[in-house]
């Protein structure tokens, strides 16, 4: 019965983990780039704690209605709708969807990181924290219950 048991706890910890690799960071390497939601701008079809998968576009496949990331500074990304087009000057008007106006700026092609293509409520959170020591020994402690689990019924067996 604990065998069962270890069983099904180490199945279960390896199926989150394997998820939790295959969103963070596959769609790196098949050429998206995530950021994660920390405004509420874009709610409710994009919570905050959110990670969006963006994927790089021509300028000239871009839509109204469309939602892209993009750069405002250096250190700052923002991912809105995108409200107008001006094709004479490849920029953009762009307005988060819980916004009442547009944005202040327009949006320089230069600045256009990507369009959104998917995105997976949440799992932002993750990803933010992801990059902190106390994740780090979550990620530790994780590994050892699963080594644990998956000798814990040799050990019993053998004390028998």
């Amino acid at each position: 019965m604990i065998e069962k048991i270890c069983n099904w706890i180490s199945r279960l910890l390896f199926v989150f983990l394997l998820i939790l690799v295959l969103l963070l960071f596959v769609p790196n390497f098949v050429g998206f780039k995530t950021f994660s939601v920390i405004s509420g701008s874009m709610e409710p079809n994009i919570p905050v704690g959110s990670l969006v998968y963006t994927k790089s576009v021509e300028f000239e496949d871009l839509e109204v209605g469309d939602v892209v990331s993009y750069k405002l500074s250096e250190n700052t990304m923002v991912t809105h709708r995108v409200n107008s087009i001006n094709t004479d000057n490849n920029t953009l008007i762009t307005k988060g969807d819980a916004n009442d106006n547009v944005d202040g700026s327009e949006v320089q092609n230069s600045q256009i990181v990507g369009k959104v293509i998917f995105t997976v409520p949440y799992l932002g959170y993750m990803a933010i924290y992801s990059r902190t020591p106390l994740a780090i020994v979550a990620v530790c402690i994780i590994v050892a219950v699963l080594i644990t689990v998956n000798m814990l019924p040799g050990i019993l067996k053998e004390k028998e």
